[in-house]
């Protein structure tokens, strides 16, 4: 049976190495997982409570998630006909492309960057656009510049993923009153709660209100849910009913809906995971800049250090029972992508780095 020809040269999306994997190959009672960018502490403690609470009723298939749609659209001061969940934000970028895409279409994204923008792109037959980044962020004058008939979705990820850059809300506002209003720009936020820059800009807040803007949030990140898969997109209603009708039924799962519902309340713990996150950061940037490494500006919780041979460093950091992102796959063969972890696993890291680093 001859598959479509839009998929014969495509290479599934490869997740970071899983931590079991390597113990089995290593024989090591402990892995350090650096690889995801997954928030480091385990999901916030009335999430915990509400997945038990939930485990009787797994018999039963999801109740349609009206309970977190309202939540959301609550919390951004919008109504539910505006909020698109997902399995994961990648589930939105999916239904995004199926509900949007032809052959012949042309999607803009920064590169190196998020790679789903470009599977999605090509497994619906469009073309990827990559336009280069500027230092890490995306460069968005470059992006209007590359605007053209056939432009159907624009990609903006703000923090970067993998280079950790934002753009400015000057920036943004600019580059979306010059785009034309049939293309869609798609503002991955997936990193929004981390960023303490102000620069930085709810991009809810600031442009939900266009009529061609989708805004990107995520659970998988520093709410720690990342196991089950829950994010959502803000979205004009209109473009919201597209989604739905391409959205897989029960697509996000009953436990994931319960914790995402509940970890909403506990602003004290999000406010405590960025402050932690920054302070981690910050020391993970002066380590590694006082060992001569160069990083790109990071306003996340990663770093995205260039070291020269990506796939070759993070093998040798690997045999040492630490777990990093090569960064091929994206588009930066020369960098490695580090998570920002709790404070003794950033220490086994710089351990395991300057290891590494030793000449053989």
């Amino acid at each position: 049976m001859q598959a479509r020809p839009e998929i014969a040269d495509l290479r599934p999306y490869q997740p970071g190495k899983p931590a079991s994997a390597l113990r089995r190959e290593l024989g090591l009672e402990r892995i350090v997982k650096l690889g995801s960018n997954e928030g480091p502490r385990g999901p916030f403690p009335a999430a915990i409570e509400a997945l038990a609470a939930a485990t009787p009723g797994l018999n039963r298939y999801p109740e349609g998630g009206a309970e977190l749609l309202e939540r959301l659209a609550a919390r951004h001061g919008l109504t539910p006909e505006r909020v698109a969940p997902g399995n994961g934000a990648d589930g939105v970028i999916a239904n995004l492309a199926l509900a949007y895409l032809r052959p012949g279409d042309e999607v803009l994204m920064g590169w190196p960057s998020f790679v789903s923008y470009r599977l999605s792109a090509v497994k619906m037959g469009a073309t990827p656009i990559p336009v280069p980044l500027r230092d890490g962020s995306y460069d968005l004058e470059a992006m209007a510049a590359a605007v053209t008939s056939a432009t159907r979705i624009a990609y903006v990820c703000s923090p970067n993923n993998p280079t950790g850059g934002i753009v400015s809300g000057d920036d943004l506002a600019a580059f979306l009153d010059a785009v034309p209003e049939r293309v869609l720009v798609v503002i991955d936020s997936a990193y929004h709660e981390y960023v303490t820059d102000p620069a930085h800009v709810d991009a809810i807040a600031a442009h939900a209100g266009r009529s061609n803007v989708v805004v990107l949030r995520t659970f998988s990140k520093i709410y720690g849910l990342a196991g089950l898969r829950v994010g959502y997109g803000v979205a004009p209603a209109a473009v919201v009913a597209e989604l739905g009708k391409v959205r897989g039924p029960f697509d996000v799962s009953e436990p994931a809906q319960v914790a995402a519902v509940a970890s909403l309340d506990d602003e004290p713990e999000l406010v405590r995971r960025r402050s932690e996150n920054q302070g981690e950061r910050r020391r993970l940037e002066g380590e590694l800049g006082a060992r001569a490494v160069k990083l790109y500006p990071a306003a996340a919780n990663f770093v995205c250090a260039e070291v020269g041979d990506g796939a070759a460093l993070a093998a040798r950091l690997e045999r040492e029972g630490v777990i990093v992102r090569p960064l091929a796959a994206f588009g930066a063969p020369s960098c490695v992508r580090v998570t920002v972890g709790l404070p003794d696993e950033n220490d086994a890291f710089l351990t395991a780095l300057d290891r590494s680093l030793q000449p053989a």
